[in-house]
């Protein structure tokens, strides 16, 4: 157990947060790669066993699916670590496992590093959306588009698109190019391209193993789910009623990160299996924190628990909020705005 001071689990200024979750960055070797071998095992015996379910039947096979899917998001989450570089101690080992991992998950790593790290510059702040996060326009800015602009908006926010069609399409093929970063030089282009042909020759190994059309009804379906699993936990960690948006001067980075993004309270091994990204407010207000070590900031500060606390039954209404309301300070949907 860290060390903490007497005084640490008393009332504390946002401002504290980043001095007092200090001392839990530091990776552990043995814990990171114990974690990622409980992930990636699994996984390939999932991949494996769905394979071989397709001489039952190919019920069994999806029914497979889903823990694959599983472990293929968590292999993500362990992406998401490196790209924090909060897995191991050494950034390069950080980022050629991460591009090892994205060649599963069909991220380019290079891409989603650099996006994702604008998301966790940019997190609430009103002026600087759109940046590797869902798009949210407020009840004003809604109000000024034009009938097409509002219908091309609901599809977007519709749950259809945004947790099956949108999900799907993203990691199959709106990763094969750096959207929203073609002119910026040739990295983004190198981590595509690079991922893109990893990806193609790991596929072509695998259906010169198993067959075209095997392969295909194994490994779609997995990618699918996942897609639509890792969306959705995206979604409930900054998409909830009482998140936090506001507009520079009064945007503090610190502030957005303890009450803008969520913690997605997940029953039992749940937790683990989603890599503890449910603990999102102390993982914005401290993305360097290995995701193994945010149960100890819980345990060790337990006035954190209900920040922002989100159960499984409250996260499904969140499917429902659509517009940023800025009077009211809270996430709204058609009908509440009146549109």
């Amino acid at each position: 157990m860290t060390a903490i001071p007497a005084t640490a689990t008393a009332a504390k200024a946002v401002r504290d947060w980043r001095r007092l979750l200090q001392p839990y960055r530091s990776p552990r070797l043995a814990r990171s790669v114990f974690e990622l071998a409980v992930t990636l095992v699994p996984f390939v015996l999932l991949w494996s066993a769905a394979f071989l379910a397709l001489e039952v039947g190919y019920w069994l096979t999806l029914l497979l699916v889903v823990p694959a899917a599983m472990f293929l998001v968590r292999l993500f989450l362990i992406q998401h670590d490196c790209g924090h570089n909060a897995f191991f101690r050494s950034r390069a080992v950080n980022d050629w496992l991460g591009r090892t991992l994205g060649v599963l998950t069909m991220t380019p790593y290079g891409v989603w590093k650099h996006s994702h790290a604008m998301h966790h510059a940019t997190a609430g702040n009103l002026d600087q959306r759109g940046i590797g996060d869902i798009k949210t326009l407020t009840v004003a800015e809604y109000r000024a588009l034009s009938p097409l602009m509002r219908l091309k908006y609901r599809l977007y926010r519709h749950p259809v698109i945004m947790f099956a069609l949108g999900p799907t399409a993203l990691f199959l093929l709106l990763h094969r190019v750096p959207l929203g970063q073609m002119r910026r030089g040739w990295r983004p282009w190198a981590s595509a391209m690079g991922t893109n042909v990893a990806i193609a020759a790991v596929a072509t190994g695998m259906m010169t193993l198993t067959g075209i059309q095997a392969f295909l009804l194994v490994h779609l379906p997995i990618v699918a789910v996942a897609a639509s699993m890792g969306v959705w936990l995206f979604y409930v960690q900054h998409q909830f009623e009482e998140t936090h948006w506001s507009a520079p001067p009064q945007w503090s980075h610190d502030e957005a990160a303890l009450h803008g993004s969520s913690h997605y309270d997940l029953p039992g091994g749940l937790k683990w299996l989603t890599a503890y990204i449910g603990v999102h407010h102390v993982h914005h207000l401290a993305s360097r924190i290995p995701f193994y070590r945010l149960p100890e900031v819980l345990r060790d500060f337990p006035e954190l628990l209900d920040v922002r606390r989100i159960t499984v039954a409250e996260s499904l209404a969140c499917v429902r909020l659509k517009l940023w309301d800025t009077e009211r300070q809270r996430l709204v949907t058609f009908v509440e705005a009146q549109v």
